[in-house]
């Protein structure tokens, strides 16, 4: 292996990126130290200019370029983090960028990507697709590729991140880092290892997207045929050839998430931290259940917080229909006036709030006999769904549970 993200190098790289990144010092979580048994700090980059850690590893690269390499124009290929990261580089150092985007990126990012002046492209569904062409158009138009995870230069500029949270907690004991290409967690369990071997880095991957764990389990890189995860700034077929060899020697476990825990980690995190984290961010929260490790100090890295409003609202809605905070059932009831007003009086005395109703009397041809009432409602979880489930039952009423949506 070539000798290249050394500890002189990290060194270097944290004095440049302090030029353009934000405080992110660790935070405790009681919350999630408390579910999870360890001791948890967050350390959130979504906190920074761009909403994510890349900007560490774009202006880090963009700073050891010559004038020439500058000068021809950057193209890089991204998701969004990576691609805001790239834009606002080149903003400060006056170069042009050009930006190739999957055409399922979220419009936030692909936004904010424009507004720093970048020129952006979409083409492609997933990010492996958009990487080729950006490659492409590097080529035919003599333009400086700026990889977003495949380049040691880059990976170093990421793994500034754990120099902070070394500072910040010199005792750390394990680090949990996402994983898409695999450049932040080559940065981060590097320099890691070299500033204390005994630092466990855990790798956590989206299910739909697990490239690495696949790749470690092959002893070399391979693709993935297909991604599917809500997790798209970690929606990789295929991790980077050329820091493979470092996950390899530094990453001491691999974790993988389920969508509808990040879902889950969504709410979690709003409520008890009021911060928006995106999804791939969210990953090394929603692995934290999966710690076989108690009592130790746990640094999960919030790689970023870049989302728009119709995916949160989405996360949101499914999140508490995942929590039993929101359920529908349906009742079978006479057609006769008061039988209405008499289950929704049962709900309220039983603390629950209705959100929808949908009396359909047209659901047998003998509408004397019965009608479909079917009731969305707001509880406060688990528990109570079945306290007002049970009380319906009670009053003699066949609740039949549906599946909900707002």
């Amino acid at each position: 292996m070539k000798k290249m993200l050394t500890l002189e190098a990290f060194e270097q790289a944290s004095e440049i990126v302090r030029k353009v990144t934000t405080d992110t010092s660790l935070m405790y979580s009681e919350y999630f130290s408390t579910i999870s048994g360890n001791k948890v700090y967050l350390k959130p980059e979504n906190m920074q200019a761009t909403g994510a850690y890349k900007i560490r590893g774009a202006y880090y690269k963009i700073s050891t370029m010559s004038k020439e390499e500058r000068s021809r124009g950057l193209i890089t290929a991204s998701a969004g983090n990576h691609a805001q990261g790239v834009a606002y580089a080149a903003k400060k150092y006056g170069c042009r960028a050009t930006i190739v985007m999957p055409t399922t990126t979220p419009l936030i990012k692909v936004n904010r990507t424009r507004s720093y002046g970048a020129e952006v492209i979409l083409q492609g569904d997933v990010y492996d697709e958009s990487c080729s062409y950006a490659m492409k158009m590097a080529e035919e138009q003599g333009l400086t590729f700026v990889h977003p995870f495949d380049d040691p230069t880059v990976a170093t500029g990421q793994g500034t991140i754990m120099m902070e949270i070394f500072k910040d907690l010199p005792l750390v004991e394990y680090v949990l880092v996402p994983v898409g290409g695999g450049g932040l967690a080559t940065g981060v369990s590097t320099l890691a290892k070299l500033l204390n071997p005994n630092i466990r880095v855990i790798a956590v991957e989206p299910a739909g997207a697990a490239c690495l764990k696949a790749s470690m389990k092959e002893g070399r890189v391979v693709t993935l045929p297909t991604v599917s995860t809500i997790a798209d700034g970690t929606a990789v077929k295929t991790p980077g050839e050329t820091v493979f060899p470092y996950l390899q020697k530094n990453i001491d476990e691999i974790i993988t998430v389920e969508d509808e825990d990040l879902i889950v980690a969504f709410l979690d995190m709003v409520e008890n931290h009021k911060m928006i984290v995106e999804n791939s961010g969210l990953l090394t929260v929603a692995a934290l259940k999966q710690l076989k490790c108690k009592g130790k100090r746990v640094v999960s890295v919030l790689s970023g917080g870049n989302m728009d409003v119709i995916t949160m609202s989405s996360v949101v809605q499914h999140g508490l229909i995942y929590r039993d905070r929101i359920f529908t059932f349906s009742v079978m009831l006479p057609d006769k006036p008061g039988e209405l007003l008499s289950v929704a009086k049962l709900i309220a005395d039983n603390q629950g709030n209705v959100i929808r109703l949908d009396h359909n009397q047209f659901v047998t041809t003998n509408r004397n006999a019965a009608v479909k009432l079917t009731i969305t409602l707001e509880a406060f979880g688990t528990e109570h769904k079945q306290k007002i489930l049970e009380a319906v039952k009670a009053a003699g009423y066949m609740a039949t549970l549906e599946d909900a949506t707002l």
